[in-house]
């Protein structure tokens, strides 16, 4: 009986164990290519500069600026970096609304690039913009906290993803052992619409609605930086193909990584109206 007892919880203890395992196994191989990405050859290669003063007259006498662009300079020459843009705002730390920043993000997001300030406090003071920025899916380093910011900040986000991938991995398994089963799952089950079509009408048309809106805004988002470069062009007499070259030139890219043409530009003056 003692025997027949330690095998039948063997079972229970051994599951959780494998699974635990698993879940660290995970983790631990996101964390090395965290480190790896962020020490290792393939680090911050291209950046995109970011400096922000308190008052207008701090903007004015360049106070605040020296030093932030000082530690930034350092910054570049100790990991070789390319600088492909800066910007500079005048703006309380307390307000989220920044447009400086918003056309720094759509610059870095663009051209695959890493958002550096000089000090964390440059970026904001409360969590709810921060995590707004994390989720931006903008990489940034504070150069005053270059280490523990970038690297706690993707810790957590790893440990969050790994388990999240443990749990879709259980449920993933439990619904192929359903359908090997025969089962049949959502609504693939028989009359699952029936009474409801509608219902299934209605709210595609939602999602596709959804899905475009998404799609419009991630296209406004992409080129808030250069919507009045473009527009100034336009002004000044600039054909849509000389707007293009003008953009290729200074070494932008659309956001799928490809030169501009006259089209592009097309559409981008036509969401900006």
């Amino acid at each position: 009986m003692k025997n027949s007892s330690s095998d039948t919880r063997s079972p229970n203890v051994t599951h959780p164990l494998t699974s635990v395992g698993a879940h660290v196994t995970v983790v631990a191989d996101q964390l090395h290519r965290l480190i790896d990405n962020y020490f290792g050859d393939s680090a911050v290669q291209k950046i995109v500069t970011y400096f922000r003063v308190s008052t207008t007259k701090q903007g004015q006498s360049g106070l605040g600026l020296e030093g932030q662009q000082a530690a930034t300079d350092a910054f570049v020459a100790r990991r070789g970096c390319q600088v492909v843009g800066t910007y500079t705002e005048v703006e309380s730390g307390k307000k989220s609304d920044r447009p400086q920043l918003a056309k720094a993000l759509a610059h870095a997001k663009r051209s695959k690039a890493t958002l550096v300030v000089a000090k964390l406090d440059r970026l904001a003071r409360n969590v709810h913009f921060m995590s707004s920025l994390m989720e931006s899916a903008v990489d940034f380093i504070a150069i005053d906290l270059e280490h523990a910011n970038r690297l706690t900040i993707h810790i957590l986000s790893a440990v969050a993803e790994g388990e999240a991938k443990a749990i879709s991995d259980r449920t993933k398994s439990a619904l192929q052992a359903a359908k090997a089963r025969g089962t049949l799952l959502g609504s693939a089950r028989p009359g699952h619409w029936d009474g409801h079509e509608a219902k299934r009408l209605e709210g595609s048309a939602k999602g596709a609605k959804a899905s475009a809106e998404v799609r419009a805004k991630a296209a406004d988002e992409a080129y808030v930086d250069l919507v009045p470069t473009i527009k100034g062009l336009r002004d000044s007499g600039k054909s849509l193909r000389q707007i293009a070259e003008s953009l290729n030139a200074d070494g932008h890219t659309t956001r799928t990584g490809k030169e501009w043409n006259a089209v592009q530009v097309s559409r981008v003056l036509e969401r900006a109206n």
